[in-house]
């Protein structure tokens, strides 16, 4: 929704503003600049990535939802999932994990947390790292540095798409100045035009430089700041598992494990101490039943 919004603020404030201003529309319509920057832009994308790249992005771009994926819904449901798991290995053992991590869609703890199992990255990383701990004997740093250095992966991976677009949003203006100058040449080449025709021609040109810099931070700009944002709550999150995990292993009973792990959350958007503890308390009588 922001984006659609924030889109629509762009174009009524520019549009708008120069129609208030006495201009008209009609010539700012070129469909000949718009194929000059878009096209360069499109092959200057494609020149400097790799396919994997490409994929990336085109990815990248079809997560760009109406609303944050990672919200405190998500957070709530995450932490009674790690609660669960941690409190049933502590109880009885890890090997009673071990049967829900290897098959974890049909186990029942997972099948209580449908928001978790959409989630490939997340499942991902919550099964391999329990996994680990059931086999035993692993040290805690070992693990930590495992951790850390999938995570930065997994960051450099996602940002892919950003940064291939913030590279196009870069070069827009530069697009934008070829058209125009290519319209300025255009222009001269006819000795014989009239002043007023000249005077359209040239204004014609403008229009690309216009275009260049209104795509560049108005459109790509966003996009991949947008897409930076999404990679950071997935970065977020991920940080939230490790270090309830790590906490874990150090010793810690699952509820002071968790206490880590939210503190790793988005201030605004995690559920207090006692918000918690009343989640926790409900998810208990569930299990039960």
């Amino acid at each position: 929704m922001f984006i659609a919004i924030g889109f629509i603020i762009v174009l009524s404030s520019v549009f708008g503003g120069y129609v208030l201003s006495g201009g008209s529309l009609g010539p700012l319509w070129q469909p000949t600049e718009l194929l000059i920057i878009g096209g360069a832009g499109l092959g200057a994308f494609i020149a400097a990535n790799s396919r994997k790249s490409i994929k990336g992005t085109l990815k990248a771009a079809s997560r760009l939802k109406l609303s944050t994926k990672y919200n405190k819904d998500l957070y709530i449901e995450l932490m009674v999932l790690l609660y669960t798991l941690l409190t049933k290995s502590k109880r009885e053992g890890m090997k009673k994990v071990e049967q829900d991590i290897e098959k974890p869609l049909e186990s029942a703890v997972f099948q209580r947390h449908p928001k978790i199992m959409a989630d490939p990255m997340l499942m991902g990383f919550i099964c391999d790292y329990m996994r680990m701990m059931v086999i035993g004997n692993i040290n805690p740093h070992e693990l930590d540095e495992l951790m850390l250095h999938e995570i930065e992966e997994l960051e450099h991976e996602l940002s892919l798409g950003s940064d291939a677009l913030n590279k196009v949003a870069d070069a827009m203006p530069a697009f934008g100045i070829v058209a125009a100058v290519m319209g300025v040449v255009k222009a001269l080449t006819l000795a014989d035009a009239s002043p007023q025709e000249m005077g359209e021609m040239i204004a014609h040109a403008l229009v690309g430089t216009f275009l260049g810099i209104l795509l560049a931070y108005g459109f790509f700009n966003p996009l991949a700041t947008k897409i930076e944002r999404q990679v950071a709550e997935s970065v977020k999150i991920l940080q939230c598992i490790r270090i309830t995990l790590l906490a874990s292993l150090h010793g810690e009973q699952p509820g002071i494990a968790l206490e880590f792990g939210r503190k790793a959350l988005h201030m605004d958007e995690r559920p207090t101490a006692a918000e918690l503890e009343d989640i926790l308390r409900e998810s208990k009588k569930v299990g039960t039943a």
